[in-house]
């Protein structure tokens, strides 16, 4: 056992030594097919990504609550243990960030609060409101367009007829509100996955391989640069 273990530690010291005498130049082309290595897998994990946030979109398109939540639970798994460069835009500007970037169940949002108004409007709630049943009323604007253009009741552009017409009647602070409170939360439909800026994946441990590569060129570079600031100094 002692033999194995001072035969190792023989074996590194001589491939350290080796390492050693490599050039600059031969660890320069070392270095070129690492970094494609690494960009390579780093490529594969950010369309892994993807693939899981597509998949995330498509459940809540179909309004499958299940999927959405089994889709979203794969997608923040893949994330957190995997590094993932992602560039997103945000008000026309761009920017890289580790992560997924704002993901928006918009479709969800739009299903509660379409269940929301007609609700409301169902079973409005009592108060002192001169205007009577607003939410009645703005359904009977709306409806027709809806109608006339095949909008669906969790349709965007019936939502926005539908609180267009609410707005319209004037209310009291109070009655506002109580009416605010009865939608949903944007916030609860908006996911933002952070992704950790190493983890021991493949291309984390090409990162480290690239980082080592790097370090000791230039180490080896003001190692020369001093010598031959000596030499000429000697002379």
């Amino acid at each position: 056992m002692v033999g194995k273990i001072s035969k190792t530690k023989f074996n590194l010291k001589k491939t350290l030594k080796k390492f050693g005498t490599v050039k600059i130049w031969q660890l320069a082309i070392i270095l070129v097919p690492l970094l494609f290595l690494t960009a390579t897998a780093m490529r594969l994990d950010h369309l892994k990504m993807n693939e899981l946030k597509e998949a995330v979109v498509k459940a809540d398109e179909a309004g499958n609550d299940a999927e959405i939540a089994k889709t979203l639970s794969e997608l923040k798994e893949f994330t957190t243990t995997h590094t993932v460069i992602n560039v997103v835009e945000r008000n026309g500007d761009s920017y890289v960030t580790f992560g997924t970037g704002p993901l928006y169940l918009e479709n969800q949002y739009l299903r509660k609060t379409g269940e929301i108004l007609e609700q409301a409007a169902a079973n409005p709630p009592t108060d002192d409101n001169p205007n009577g049943n607003v939410y009645a009323a703005a359904m009977a604007v709306c409806q027709p367009q809806a109608q006339a253009n095949r909008w669906a009741w969790n349709d965007p552009n019936y939502i926005n007829c539908y609180m267009t017409e609410i707005n319209k009647f004037p209310t009291s602070e109070r009655i506002e509100d109580k009416y605010a409170v009865a939608l949903p939360d944007t916030t609860l439909y908006r996911y933002d996955f952070a992704s950790p800026m190493w983890t021991p994946t493949l291309s984390g441990f090409l990162m480290i391989l690239d980082l080592v590569v790097i370090i000791t060129i230039i180490v080896k570079f003001f190692i020369w640069l001093f010598i031959r600031i000596a030499i000429i100094f000697v002379k």
